[in-house]
């Protein structure tokens, strides 16, 4: 992210297959997002069902999945592949 002034948000989210979304943050900026490697991690787990996985909203900040499943779009941002 080049403006650390910036509060960087998740404005838009779309899947795309498996358990990868691609993110369009508040920057401008669009990042795929592989969620695979935290399906065996904690609540994450509840992330390996599909339908589940599918079902997820986007808030004034991040992704979410009911109420439940957030993560820091920080954490997205910097853990995510640039979509070029």
């Amino acid at each position: 992210m080049e403006n650390n002034d910036l509060l960087l948000t998740v404005n838009n989210a779309e899947y795309v297959r498996d358990h990868i979304l691609l993110i369009h943050f508040s920057n401008g900026e669009s990042r795929f997002f592989d969620f695979t490697p935290l399906l065996t991690k904690g609540i994450c787990r509840k992330l390996k069902d599909l339908d589940y996985f599918k079902n997820f909203t986007t808030d004034p900040f991040t992704i979410d999945w009911n109420n439940e499943i957030g993560f820091a779009p920080e954490f997205l941002y910097d853990k995510g592949v640039d979509a070029i």
